[in-house]
């Protein structure tokens, strides 16, 4: 049996995530109008409800367990107006309706402004939201709920210091839970790219789309992998053969074989991401030359490390000349050759021709792009994009509930206090109106 979709877009559920397709369903979410017809029991709309809401708010919760969760009282704060009870004594509360104090709406008005209420049935799912899985995913820790949950069997999530891996552990105000921060940098960072799940036909849409020089770069990839793979395989015969030879009937015992691993390994780093560079960044054509020529070069020398008698001084020597050569600054075209003595001006110093506030904006920007490099620097060995941006469609769930206080720097958030209604506002966050909320609460509200 075909599993169903977790995220459809013919019969659409929302959920609590932040993948795109749910952000699509929830965007182009109707209304669903229940009750607008006679043909409804009301029995009939209260499971319609119930069923819309329990896909989002906590789905991957036993509905027995949301039963024993449930709890009739909804909890809110009172509009306590400091200026106007120093103004009244409360008297004119107490004076009852009819009495001619309260001004009635006038509604021959164009425009009749509607009387705030405090929606309190929008509180239907305030217990939920006790769940440690869910207050990680509100704080922003993970990307779904369902993430925040797998956080927690994990080991990764603390309460007040010590490890809870129950994500239905139910937090009480004043507790705090703490995320370990590689797995926050996971979850809501963006995806990393993986060159070998992309599909033939797309690299080749994609290297026909972006020219010659990338059709290039990529037979480049593709024979410097080739070969490297076929030295890997000839050294492991190599040894192989080495490994039964008799050693009465050798003649000289052979040299110790140097450790080539973690050189050809910073060998195969610097290739990756120079391809990562010639694959994301918009470079200028001399630095696509530049890069797909290091790469060339980097093709021998890897072929050169994987044989037994490579010398890892030798190597590490032209390693370090072939990175210290390389250079991606935009130089200038080449001046005619009637301006020789400037050309060779130009090629000794490229910044003679800017002015003094152009080298300090330079310089402020060079001062700028080197912080963050040292701040977010490029590593191949995350499992994430580096460096660290934000994942894509985050923008729209980018957003807090006042009963939690967080610090992204440590990644740890303190659960103030329940959520409660205030006037005009509830603090449970929600996709649908406040009708649908209600007839949920009336199907969880009967006696059983």
């Amino acid at each position: 049996m075909k599993p169903r979709r977790y995220h459809g877009l013919k019969r659409p559920k929302l959920r609590q995530s932040w993948n795109k397709y749910n952000l699509y369903n929830i965007a182009r979410m109707l209304n669903p109008k229940i009750g607008a017809s006679d043909f409804e029991t009301f029995f009939q709309q209260k499971w319609r409800a119930k069923g819309m809401l329990r896909n989002y708010h906590g789905e991957h919760v036993v509905e027995r367990k949301w039963v024993r969760m449930f709890d009739r009282r909804l909890l809110g704060v009172a509009d306590m107006n400091t200026k106007y009870m120093a103004a009244h004594d409360g008297s004119e509360l107490a004076a009852g309706r009819g009495s001619g104090k309260d001004v009635p709406p006038n509604w021959s008005d164009d425009i009749v402004p509607k009387k705030t209420l405090t929606p309190y049935m929008q509180m239907t799912f305030a217990p939920m939201e006790r769940r440690l899985d869910i207050a990680v995913f509100r704080a922003m820790f993970a990307s779904s709920t369902r993430q925040a949950r797998q956080f927690c069997v994990h080991g990764a999530v603390k309460v007040n210091g010590k490890v809870m891996p129950y994500p239905a552990y139910r937090l009480n105000p004043g507790d705090m839970f703490q995320v370990d921060p590689e797995r926050v940098l996971f979850a809501t960072g963006a995806p990393k790219p993986d060159v070998n799940k992309i599909k033939p036909s797309k690299m080749k849409k994609r290297k026909s789309s972006a020219g010659e020089g990338e059709k290039e770069n990529a037979e480049v990839e593709e024979e410097a992998e080739a070969e490297a793979s076929a030295e890997e395989e000839t050294t492991e015969v190599k040894e192989a053969e080495a490994a039964e030879q008799d050693p009465d009937t050798t003649d000289a015992p052979e040299p110790v074989k140097a450790d080539m691993k973690p050189t050809r390994k910073q060998i195969q780093e610097l290739a990756e991401q120079a391809k990562t560079i010639l694959l994301e960044e918009e470079l200028a054509v001399n630095q696509k030359r530049k890069l797909r020529g290091f790469l060339k070069q980097m093709k021998p020398l890897l072929s050169r490390a994987g044989r037994p008698d490579a010398s890892p001084s030798e190597i590490a020597d032209e390693l370090s000349s072939l990175v210290s050569g390389l250079s991606l600054a935009d130089t200038p075209t080449p001046a005619p050759a009637s301006d020789g003595a400037a050309a060779t001006k130009q090629e000794a110093d490229p910044f003679a021709d800017l002015s003094k506030q152009e080298l300090e904006k330079l310089g402020r920007h060079m001062v700028e792009y080197i912080r963050d490099q040292e701040e977010n620097p490029y590593d191949p060995s995350k499992p994430y994009k580096t460096p660290w941006q934000p994942r894509p469609y985050m923008a729209p769930f980018a957003f807090i509930p006042k009963y939690l206080e967080v610090n992204p720097n440590v990644c740890a958030a303190v659960y103030l206090r329940h959520p409660v209604a205030r006037l005009g506002s509830a603090e449970v966050p929600t996709p649908f109106p406040r009708e649908i909320n209600q007839l949920a609460f009336n199907w969880y509200l009967r006696r059983r």
